[in-house]
């Protein structure tokens, strides 16, 4: 049976017109269908865009406090300089609006670090352990074990005690606590405390990731594309940032994006619990932590840094399961 020739030009015209679309592309058209994960994301870019131009878009200074101007309301307006104070004052009399921007710079930049840092050192970890196995992955995996049951929340509050009382126990170059405090708008002092936060907070952060990497390793080891490396002579560390790492990140990359709601939330309690960044350096959690003695008086106060607390927590979830969607291969566009 014969194809008429129109026929066939039609065909051939709609051949040409589908378009391949790349990797990229099919994740991003996932991920943009997911409707809670896009406007999280678009709320979490206006946040860090918020508190990136926290100079620019305050009218107080963080520390800048009046005795005689505590507790006022919403909206109240400084008398003699007629700014407004958005979100009121506290119990000192310091702008709340600036003090939370502010505080939302410092725990955000602390929550990134920290999923940077341990996702870096639980890809590395993995990885090793996944190509190798054998005794290299028996050891590294029984200590990934052995952390992961030992209750976090105690040995945070214990090492960050620890770290903060000491300053000299763990050195830290001058030049990552200048770039850590222009970051985050703090001396290199404060920054200090910062740092040491992130560090306790990476520290317990890569033991996921270091399980993800390893689970995803031990099935790319076995495929036919790591044999054809070797016998192009090439190394096992070629092999394992080259092909490995790349092939494996897709669990990882929605691992961060879960790590930095715990993150956020983690470095919050540590600083309620007064074993974090402490006043006059706003953060979230020592915010929440200063209003525990008015809450019942003035019920409200708890609300200005708990709700970006809660804001942050949620959308890092919804972005995090648009994107477990979106990198699953199994799903259909």
């Amino acid at each position: 049976m014969t194809v008429p020739v129109v026929q066939m030009d039609s065909i051939k015209a709609e051949a040409i017109t589908i378009q391949e679309r790349s990797p990229f592309q099919v994740v991003m058209m996932r991920f943009i269908k997911h409707r809670l994960a896009m406007a999280s994301l678009i709320l979490m870019i206006v946040i860090f865009s918020v508190t990136i131009l926290a100079p620019y878009i305050t009218s107080f200074k963080v520390d800048e406090l009046n005795v005689n101007d505590y507790f006022l309301p919403f909206g109240a307006i400084d008398q003699p300089t007629g700014r407004v104070h958005y979100f009121g004052t506290d119990n000192i009399g310091r702008d709340y609006f600036s003090r939370v921007v502010y505080a939302g710079r410092i725990s955000l930049t602390v929550a990134l670090l920290s999923t940077f840092i341990s996702e870096i050192v639980g890809i590395l970890v993995g990885a090793i352990s996944g190509f190798y196995g054998g005794w290299v992955d028996s050891i590294l995996m029984r200590f990934v074990e052995f952390m992961i049951t030992i209750p976090t929340l105690p040995l945070l509050l214990i090492i960050s005690s620890m770290l903060l009382r000491n300053e000299n126990l763990i050195p830290i170059p001058e030049g990552v606590l200048r770039v850590v405090g222009d970051v985050m708008l703090l001396s290199p002092k404060d920054a200090r405390n910062a740092v040491l936060i992130v560090i306790v907070l990476a520290g317990f952060g890569w033991l996921s990731a270091a399980q993800l990497m390893r689970g995803t390793i031990l099935s790319l080891r076995e495929q036919t594309f790591v044999e054809a490396s070797r016998s192009l002579g090439a190394t096992d560390i070629w092999i394992i940032f080259k092909h490995m790492i790349p092939n494996a990140m897709a669990p990882i990359i929605v691992d961060a994006s879960l790590n930095l709601a715990g993150f956020v939330v983690a470095e919050a309690a540590l600083a309620f619990l007064g074993f974090g960044i402490q006043d006059p350096i706003p953060t979230w959690g020592n915010m929440l932590s200063a209003t525990q003695t008015y809450m019942f008086d003035k019920p409200w106060l708890p609300l200005v840094p708990g709700t970006p607390i809660f804001i942050c927590s949620l959308a890092f979830n919804y972005i995090g399961d648009g994107l477990r969607d979106a990198l699953d291969p199994r799903l259909k566009l």
